[in-house]
């Protein structure tokens, strides 16, 4: 039996369109075999920005990659909190997966230090 699971992700990037397209594949691709599912069993995928991050929109240049042409995105600029890490892009996936699995959340790229208790071993690159 499946249950839909919401799948965390974040990671620091340089603020132009290269390397947030590139960054962005590498986390969306991670959490994809992370967690052993494809893009048919995605519900959707929600992006937010610290407010540097302005070279791209992440839900853009996902798609721009070649990835998620079919799975509704959304991206929003986060709050600003005082002392916050700055260059992060968070998003959560909401996905069907087996009713009794783990979903392995991946942090990355400076980002693991937001959560190190919920970031998989290997995820950063």
């Amino acid at each position: 039996m499946k249950k839909i699971f919401a799948i965390r992700g974040a990671l620091q990037c340089e603020n132009n369109e290269d390397d947030i397209k590139k960054q962005v594949a590498i986390m969306y691709d991670d959490i994809l075999s992370q967690n052993n599912i494809t893009e048919s069993g995605i519900v959707s995928l929600q992006f937010s920005v610290t407010g540097d991050i302005d070279a791209a929109n992440p839900a853009a240049a996902l798609r721009k990659s070649g990835r998620a042409e079919n799975i509704a995105l959304f991206a929003v600029q986060e709050a600003h909190t005082k002392g916050g890490l700055p260059r992060v892009i968070r998003c959560m996936l909401h996905c069907y997966m087996d009713e009794n699995a783990s979903p392995r959340h991946v942090y990355r790229n400076g980002a693991e230090v937001l959560r190190p208790d919920r970031a998989s071993p290997g995820a950063a690159h």
